[in-house]
């Protein structure tokens, strides 16, 4: 009840994700109606889609690994830059995150697209501006580095794999979903950046 008092916004989606993914785990129709499929989208179909898409998931991992991301993160994000604001950071970056994707799977009939991991990002990256000095890990490492490093090593990695990778992971909703986060973060919070500079040099 705390969560929802402090931040309804992140308890809303949190829930909100949690309740559609294992629904869609038992509905494969939903998956249909879900997903983003840059084809349709391009050509003005299913175009709700760049946010229903956010909404599920391929399986329980990708369900556990992304909701334990935002469980993370999310929450001390909306009570540090407010509720209204956190809201839009997450739909409009979950948004702007698959564009790229729409752009470059347009011809493509058979690609599809699933996850919040855009947003997810986008969450991520906007904390590490709140306070970049706050430890990370990097999984499978156990090794906790600066958020500031780990945004660093992620948007080098994310850019790489966008450009090579072959494992059917949405590397391109990655890295356009943490720049994303960045860009509104700025844009929503006066003096974002010269508190991000303070801390990193304090």
């Amino acid at each position: 009840m705390e969560f929802l008092i402090n931040t309804p916004v992140a308890s809303l989606i949190f829930v909100f994700t949690i309740v559609t993914s294992l629904y869609a785990f038992n509905d494969n129709s939903l998956f249909g109606k879900f997903m983003l499929h840059p084809y349709s989208v391009s050509r003005k179909h299913k175009v709700y889609t760049l946010i229903t898409s956010g909404l599920i998931h391929a399986d329980w991992m990708h369900l556990i690994f992304n909701m334990m991301s935002f469980y993370f993160f999310a929450f001390r994000l909306e009570s540090l830059m407010g509720s209204w604001q956190f809201g839009l950071l997450y739909f409009v970056s979950l948004i702007l995150s698959d564009i790229p994707s729409v752009i470059k799977h347009k011809d493509d009939m058979w690609y599809n697209s699933l996850g919040a991991s855009g947003a997810i990002s986008a969450v991520i990256f906007s904390f590490i501006l709140f306070d970049p000095m706050s430890k990370m890990i990097i999984f499978p490492l156990p090794i906790p580095i600066w958020a500031w490093l780990f945004g660093i090593l992620y948007l080098a990695y994310c850019w790489q794999m966008s450009r090579n990778a072959k494992d059917h992971i949405n590397h391109d909703a990655h890295l356009f979903g943490a720049l994303s986060g960045l860009i509104i973060t700025v844009l929503l919070v006066p003096g974002i950046i010269p508190n991000f500079i303070a801390r990193l040099t304090a």
